[in-house]
């Protein structure tokens, strides 16, 4: 296994989600293990979402990133929609890139079937162009999971917390029919068998730079 190289000193991470929820589905496992090794800031960035939504991703980031400095850039665009208005999310996220140079930017992929999710993952290249960008993923009734390329493994403690911290941040997520602890830990599991670790989070890069002096 080949570590991916990271800065050594605090990182600037941004998290970009369409909706709530879409950021702890695809990463949270990982955003428990940089919380919990290392000091990072994050701004976390959604599209979408009405208040009582806001207030459940205000209350997974307490969970999912404690003692860590975040920013909310919580917007409320219409679910479903987010197409017809580009120029807004194009807008959103450039106030957010000018905050400050970013190290790592956790966003949907480019190939998600749902179109929020895909506008967002569009824009994100075109504003962040030179931070490391990992692509995370959502399990959906679309059937649109295919391979990742990097991973992080998650000890089972930590894929736990995770599932957990789901049910417990996002009540109004749970009548859905997808939404249950063997979805999460399904995913998690098969991503560790495909890293040799028990669970992981697999994310696609499409873009890295390699720095060969250090």
């Amino acid at each position: 296994m080949i570590g991916l190289g990271l800065p050594s000193d605090a990182l600037h991470v941004v998290c970009l989600g369409a909706h709530p929820d879409d950021v702890e589905i695809g990463c949270g496992g990982t955003l428990l293990a940089l919380a919990g090794s290392r000091s990072i800031r994050v701004d976390y960035v959604l599209a979408c979402g009405s208040e009582l939504r806001h207030r459940e991703a205000r209350m997974a980031t307490d969970h999912f990133l404690p003692g860590v400095e975040v920013t909310h850039h919580l917007n409320g665009l219409p679910d479903g929609r987010l197409p017809g208005h580009w120029d807004e999310v194009k807008q959103q996220l450039e106030d957010v890139a000018r905050l400050g140079r970013a190290d790592v930017v956790f966003a949907p992929r480019t190939d998600d079937a749902h179109q929020d999710h895909r506008l967002v993952a569009e824009l994100v290249t075109t504003v962040w162009r030179d931070a490391l960008v990992l692509r995370y993923e959502i399990p959906k009734w679309d059937g649109d999971l295919s391979g990742v390329t990097h991973y992080v493994p998650l000890d089972e403690p930590m894929a736990r917390r995770k599932i957990e911290l789901l049910n417990a941040c996002f009540p109004s997520q749970s009548e859905r029919p997808w939404w249950d602890d063997e979805t999460f830990g399904a995913l998690l599991r098969l991503r560790g068998v495909e890293c040799n670790s028990r669970y992981a989070e697999g994310f696609l890069v499409t873009k890295a730079v390699l720095d060969l002096t250090g």
